[in-house]
């Protein structure tokens, strides 16, 4: 496909964390934008915040991602697409709640892509490494995960357990049954219809992100996702799981995952392609003394500890986004100093 560099680009889920700096990267390029929100009431926050903008916004109401047609109008006329919008909900208790919109969601945007193929050139898919990568049990020598990997765990203990499976693994099992819901439609009508398909797809899959929010976040209690965890984590000392400093992990700041998005739209040699998009290996010690440089409210954690003693399970292997699209990551003192201003200017800090 050739770069689409131009033109009339739909973002689903244009309101949350991640859907807000692509709006603003695309905005800046001189794309015109067309969101998705869940309501009215969503839109509102988009319109002013990008006002200066002009009529190069658009946005619509899409209230159920799972009822059949649901982005065939958002769609019409548009150049390509960025698939954003999913659930993300850690806490789940019923694995449907994921699944079901994840899924269906997933494939009425193909649907649509399909019906206005005469005008879409390429579909951005947001995916996750939790599709990806199988978390380490007890013992497990540290693994490095590439594209060619697939989380069939979690879908199997969901498909054992149920509604007794591990939120965790609901969450996990929904991006990988998603993803491939994606990729069988994609090759089933490719296979159909040849050259009359007309666009093509590219996959992205992150693991945490984290960064500066521009999304709507009236008040601190609104304030969550990852971002939430990022703040947990380095000013209260919260940890869900594993140790808070001897395991490390993997990041991307939100605004490269954002510039990652709008690559791969505009990138010809990213057709086709499941492209892990990772910056930083990282520990929880690290961001800490880190934001500790730009705020005095940083939780009471060991300064004793070596960050170069982590031991990380799981890394990633991202030769294949580099090769493709050439990104340049922050780095994690970037990333927590812009993020500790960030906190700052809304007053939670």
């Amino acid at each position: 496909m050739p770069a689409i560099t131009s033109g009339r680009v739909l973002v689903t889920g244009a309101n949350g964390y991640v859907a807000v700096w692509v709006l603003k990267y695309l905005l800046e390029r001189s794309f015109t934008v067309r969101g998705t929100v869940r309501s009215e009431s969503k839109a509102a926050y988009l319109r002013d915040y990008f006002k200066g903008h002009g009529d190069r916004l658009e946005l619509f109401v899409v209230e159920d991602i799972t009822k059949d047609g649901t982005f065939d109008a958002a769609a019409d006329g548009v150049d390509a697409i960025l698939h954003i919008a999913a659930p993300v909900i850690l806490t789940a208790t019923d694995p449907d709640q994921l699944i079901i919109p994840g899924v269906k969601g997933a494939v009425n945007i193909l649907q649509s892509a399909l019906k206005h193929r005469a005008t879409v050139k390429r579909v951005v898919f947001t995916s996750s490494c939790a599709a990806v990568m199988t978390p380490p049990q007890p013992g497990d020598a540290p693994r490095v995960f590439n594209e060619n990997d697939w989380n069939d765990n979690a879908v199997n203990e969901v498909r054992t357990k149920g509604r007794g499976a591990a939120s965790m693994d609901m969450y996990r099992a929904s991006k990988v049954l998603a993803e491939r819901a994606a990729w069988e439609f994609y090759e089933r009508q490719k296979s159909e219809l040849g050259e009359g398909l007309g666009w093509d797809l590219v996959v992205l899959a992150p693991p945490y992100i984290f960064g500066p929010v521009i999304h709507e976040s009236p008040s601190f209690e609104s304030f969550g996702g990852t971002a939430r965890i990022w703040y947990d984590r380095v000013f209260k000392g919260i940890v869900t799981h594993g140790g808070f400093m001897e395991n490390g992990y993997e990041y991307v700041d939100v605004r490269d995952f954002a510039h990652a998005e709008v690559l791969a739209l505009i990138t010809p040699d990213a057709s086709g392609e499941r492209i892990i998009i990772k910056g930083q290996t990282f520990t929880w010690q690290q961001f800490a003394n880190a934001a500790r440089r730009y705020t005095d409210k940083v939780s009471n954690v060991d300064d004793g500890f070596d960050p170069t003693k982590a031991t990380f399970p799981v890394t990633y292997n991202v030769e294949k986004g580099s090769r493709i699209l050439g990104i340049r990551y922050r780095t994690v003192e970037e990333t927590a100093k812009d993020t500790v201003e960030d906190l700052k200017t809304k007053g939670w800090l």
